[in-house]
């Protein structure tokens, strides 16, 4: 698969981190995210999947809004649970698996699966992810 580049940057966020999971700690540039960093289960903190998942569900539950607003749809509160797993993979490395639950209660069940498929065409994150780690989408 061809990598796709970016024709007009729309935004850019910064994050520096210092550590890593063992007690690290990040921080966007504007300081409105400043978290500590641990392994998943120890200490008080969050870890990058945690942070995964966060992002994945709030951006995913983007895309479903603007395929909805082109399409004249209205799915009612859209909500997404976003599951993110670590684990190892056959190369002696790590990887990560996804899953995604979507919400969208004033839908039919089958307009809502065309939605949330729709979505997944568009969404930053589905696309970054594509072909790279698997991505399960459903709908509730």
């Amino acid at each position: 698969m061809a990598i796709t580049p970016i024709d007009k940057v729309l935004y850019t966020a910064k994050a520096h981190t210092t550590g890593g999971r063992e007690g690290g700690a990040s921080r966007t540039s504007d300081g409105h995210l400043d978290v500590k960093i641990t392994p998943p289960g120890r200490g008080e903190g969050t870890n990058p999947e945690q942070l995964f998942a966060a992002g994945y569900a709030a951006c995913f539950g983007s895309a479903v809004g603007h395929v909805a607003r082109m399409k004249k749809l209205n799915p009612g509160t859209v909500t997404i649970d976003a599951s993110v797993s670590i684990g190892a993979i056959e190369s002696g490395g790590f990887g990560l698996a996804v899953e995604l639950v979507a919400r969208l209660p004033d839908l039919s069940r089958a307009d809502a699966e065309a939605l949330v498929a729709a979505a997944h065409q568009v969404c930053p994150y589905s696309n970054a992810t594509r072909g790279n780690i698997v991505v399960n989408v459903k709908v509730a």
